[in-house]
């Protein structure tokens, strides 16, 4: 792993933040967290001024309408953009950040070309269709079923927690094409237009308060067999490849967010006293010492996928994202029970700040592939465990 700088790095982490410096003072106010159409409309102008200043799908293939910049000047562009305070990927994550990669890297030529502009100019935007209600935490236990009636799919059943719903475009689909096999074994990976008939979105109101998440029933919807990504019944593979960006890269924007967080809570904890507790010291201290590594594993893996990037590979980041993940799930909670306790009676107040993001912290251990998941990954595929019974 190389920590240092390149020359070419440092120049573009002048520019971003110059141009971050003058665009920033322009942007209206944010809108209300639980109103997802306006937020939907900042999120995509946002992305609309990436795509106009040259910033859009940074680390993207230059043939998929990136730049091709490296991981590590992708690591640059996320913590400049978090330092800086600008938006957050918000209704765009799914389609930046999962969709939009895997299709860039197994899509089709006009795959590519029908979906990836829009992704990138904010036109449109996806939600995933991952979970089910009764398969828990194991992916492959899915149970929506497409069945072929000449060149489309005909899918029945239905998605819980399906990220942004309510306001996408597309969804990135998985569901069971070859119910004689068993387990990961004949899934496939579909794009369903979320205004197909048939398709039905119920919103689903978190403990926050806000509507991110929703439930999806699909009665008979057509999706043609030309949206499918990837061979029949080879979805689960192309499903790795969505989950190691997920786990991997998709959260490292977070982990900047998280320290200048820290740095928020140690100046409060100083203004109303609670910095003389040494134990309250300490406690930051260690979490400024958890988030620090937790960016150095950050670049562990942007380094590694570099790696594999000149060596012919698909540069596609590596397991090694579930042990980012399952730290990083571990240290957001710990981090906001620390707000709590300096906060005091402010961490009860509903309209305060950070109120909404301890409620959200607690979902981390379950999202994006729960905790128990992310051991066995590591178990198995990083130390060669034998699989559990």
């Amino acid at each position: 792993m190389d920590l240092s700088s390149t020359t070419e790095e440092d120049d573009f982490r002048h520019r971003l933040r110059s141009w971050l410096h003058e665009t920033l003072p322009s942007l209206p106010d944010k809108p209300a967290a639980t109103d997802w159409p306006a937020r939907r409309a900042y999120d995509c102008a946002w992305q609309r001024a990436l795509y106009d200043a040259g910033y859009a799908g940074l680390h993207w293939p230059a043939d998929a309408g990136g730049r091709g910049a490296t991981p590590t000047q992708h690591l640059i562009f996320l913590e400049e953009t978090e330092l800086a305070g600008a938006p957050y990927v918000g209704a765009n994550f799914v389609g930046l950040l999962h969709a939009g990669p895997t299709i860039a890297a197994e899509g089709t030529a006009a795959q590519r070309a029908r979906w990836l502009p829009p992704i990138l100019r904010g036109e449109e935007v996806w939600c995933q269709g991952f979970s089910e209600p009764e398969a828990g935490s194991d992916l492959a236990s899915l149970r929506t079923r497409a069945v072929r009636d000449g060149d489309v799919y005909v899918v029945t059943g239905s998605k819980i927690w399906t990220s942004h719903a309510e306001v996408a475009d597309w969804c990135e689909l998985l569901v069971r094409t070859d119910p004689s096999v068993p387990g990961h074994r004949g899934i496939s990976w579909l794009a369903m237009p979320m205004d197909a008939p048939g398709v039905s979105v119920h919103p689903l109101r978190t403990l926050a308060g806000s509507t991110e998440f929703a439930e999806v029933f699909l009665d008979g919807v057509r999706v043609p067999v030309g949206n499918r990504v990837g061979a029949e019944n080879d979805g689960w593979r192309v499903t790795m490849v969505t989950l190691s960006y997920e786990r991997g890269t998709a959260f490292a924007g977070e982990v900047a967010a998280c320290r200048r967080t820290l740095a928020r809570l140690a100046r409060a904890a100083r203004e109303n006293g609670r910095w003389d507790d040494a134990v309250l010291r300490r406690r930051l201290g260690h979490l400024n010492a958890v988030f620090g590594a937790l960016w150095r594993l950050v670049q562990w893996n942007a380094s590694e996928a570099e790696a594999s990037l000149r060596s012919g590979g698909d540069g596609v980041p590596g397991v090694g994202g579930s042990v980012f993940k399952l730290r990083y799930s571990q240290a957001r909670q710990e981090l906001y029970d620390a707000a709590a306790e300096i906060l005091g009676p402010l961490a009860l107040d509903a309209d305060h700040e950070w109120t909404a993001e301890r409620l959200s912290s607690l979902a981390y251990t379950i999202a994006a592939g729960t905790s128990q998941i992310q051991h066995n990954i590591i178990a198995e595929r990083i130390l060669g465990l034998p699989r559990g019974r």
